[in-house]
């Protein structure tokens, strides 16, 4: 299956993720994950985006795409694969049109997992406090999410449009909101198979 996973800080995207491709032997692909791998390491990529995250900037859909390009060319991708943290910008979403359908794909869903902002802030909270994010500051948290629901919502009606948005229910523990992803893949393998 190709698929993304869409939601907002503290939703549990990450966790679902790493569930879900372990289930279905799929690679969970997260942009996020490449550029700290990139930075940690030291490599061209890593220097540059570290360059442009120190100065405050936002990594540009170009290099973005690249990486993402390169990644899903990588075998261990050509029979699906989890996105997570791309496409967050509407020209990141043609581009990950083009790319799929220069191979004859399509996306198969795009999984939004839905959890009010109380309840994100309250995780996200006690997720600073257990790293010891200092910086993770409620007024912090808030701002987040209001630039990712003004970045996302744009993302979220055009798969919307293409019938391809499933909203899934991200309030309870991990298992409940697990078992709700897997009822949902499971009724899309189930109708395309």
């Amino acid at each position: 299956m190709r698929l993304i996973i869409l939601g907002p800080p503290g939703a549990g995207k990450g966790t679902q993720a790493d569930r879900l491709t372990e289930a279905r032997g799929i690679p969970h692909i997260s942009t996020g994950d490449i550029f700290r791998a990139n930075i940690k390491d030291g490599t061209p990529l890593g220097q540059q985006v570290k360059g442009i995250l120190d100065a405050g900037g936002y990594v540009t859909d170009e290099i973005t795409n690249e990486i993402v390009k390169d990644r899903l060319a990588q075998d261990d991708a050509r029979e699906g694969f989890l996105l997570d943290g791309y496409p967050r910008t509407v020209p990141q979403v043609a581009a990950l049109d083009e790319m799929l359908g220069a191979d004859g794909f399509t996306l198969d869903a795009v999984l939004q997992l839905t959890v009010n902002d109380e309840e994100l802030v309250a995780r996200l909270l006690k997720r600073a406090e257990s790293s010891g994010r200092a910086d993770d500051t409620e007024d912090v948290i808030r701002e987040r999410q209001a630039i990712y629901n003004r970045q996302t919502s744009p993302l979220a009606a055009t798969y919307r449009e293409r019938g391809v948005l499933i909203e899934i229910d991200g309030m309870g523990d991990v298992d409940e909101v697990e078992s709700r992803v897997i009822e949902v893949l499971d009724g899309l393998a189930a109708r395309a198979g």
